[in-house]
């Protein structure tokens, strides 16, 4: 299952390994995401790894492959909830 990271630079200033994320599967890192780039980065992606990118009920509606979500924020306003389920 392919991994993507949309906001890597929140999470990882440079000095924090991807190591134990990239054992888990394939994995692709963006520094940043405009938001007219999310579903083109998305589309191949099984789970999704966010902190800043908003995750709309249309961008999710265009990602048939997603199956998890993680924010690594303290809140989950980014993400529709209710169209994610």
């Amino acid at each position: 299952m392919k991994i993507v990271v949309l906001d890597g630079h929140t999470m990882n200033p440079g000095d924090n390994p991807w190591t134990p994320l990239q054992a888990l599967g394939e994995t692709v890192i963006y520094e940043r995401t405009a938001p007219e780039q999310v579903v083109s980065r998305s589309r191949e992606a099984g789970i999704l790894v966010v902190n800043k990118v908003e995750l709309t009920r249309d961008v999710l509606a265009q990602l048939p492959l997603l199956r998890m979500i993680a924010v690594t924020a303290t809140g989950y306003n980014v993400v529709d909830v209710a169209a994610a389920r």
